[in-house]
């Protein structure tokens, strides 16, 4: 018998981007096939989605299990890789199935292009990131990553950069950085080439965190966007909650009659926020 009779609503925006639905439906189809296949990394950062595919067959392998693999099929997620990778892949004879996101590979070459053309180039982006070690490989790792403008001396820069970001950051962020760059006499030369799947996402979930008197934020703790996600929520409604799963539900979080909101990030499941709700309306 339903005790709290909790309203309870997802967020029709949440869940995966295109990039990860597009990687997770190639894997899924080749698993329907032939029942196993390699992925280099997690192929989405979220626990459950990846049990739940590891049942299916998929073995999560890293760069150090890729150089002993050969005449195999593995799959590239989202993030994108390398050029090392696709050596490696070449030298093991094995075949690539490459999700790489569209948005990430069209960052890759631009910042290829810089390369070859010898600019000076910095990334805003996460230190070590599956994606921003893609980017980084396109310059031969010399193009300077940084997460902070502190992590940089301005007064060492060089009077001309050219600047990208990863696909994930936020664009006020990321305009704020060239502004301060420019402040301090650096001619910059901004590619601003942040999702806008990713980054619109800030304003739609303030306005839907407003609507409601609980949020459960549902991510897994993996995930870098979804810690932002969640802050963002978080900031708009203090009675926002992270959870990874339906069992760290905690009743004490509701009371009769409330509304709840459950959203998450880039890579939560559809799935996962379902039976997040299904839990919530059975109390």
């Amino acid at each position: 018998m339903s005790m709290l009779h909790l309203q309870v609503t997802i967020d029709n925006h949440s869940g995966f981007c295109f990039g990860v639905v597009y990687a997770i439906e190639m894997a899924e189809e080749i698993l329907d096939e032939q029942g196993h296949l390699y992925c280099l990394g997690d192929i989405v950062h979220n626990d459950e989605e990846v049990k739940r595919l590891e049942k299916k067959g998929l073995k999560i392998i890293s760069h150090e299990d890729l150089q002993r693999l050969t005449e195999e099929k593995v799959l590239i997620r989202a993030h994108g890789e390398p050029p090392s990778t696709y050596e490696t892949a070449l030298r093991n004879n094995l075949e690539l199935i490459d999700a790489s996101c569209p948005v990430v590979l069209k960052l890759q070459n631009r910042i290829k292009n810089s390369y070859d053309k010898a600019d000076k180039i910095y990334i805003y982006g996460k230190h070590g990131h599956a994606e921003v070690v893609g980017l980084l490989g396109q310059t031969n790792r010399e193009a300077v990553v940084f997460q902070d403008l502190n992590e940089l001396n301005l007064s060492e820069l060089p009077p001309r950069i050219t600047l990208y970001s990863q696909t994930t950051k936020s664009t006020d962020k990321f305009y704020a950085i060239k502004d301060q760059l420019e402040a301090a006499g650096i001619q910059v030369d901004a590619n601003d080439t942040i999702c806008r799947q990713v980054s619109n996402r800030d304003k739609e979930l303030r306005d839907f965190a407003r609507k409601f008197d609980v949020i459960i934020f549902v991510s897994g703790s993996k995930s870098s966007n979804g810690k932002v996600l969640y802050n963002v929520c978080r900031e708009t409604n203090a009675n926002t909650h992270f959870i990874s799963k339906v069992d760290e539900l905690n009743m004490s979080w509701f009371e009769p009659g409330q509304t709840v909101g459950i959203c998450g990030a880039t890579s939560t499941p559809m799935w996962l926020m379902e039976e997040v709700r299904d839990q919530l309306l059975t109390v």
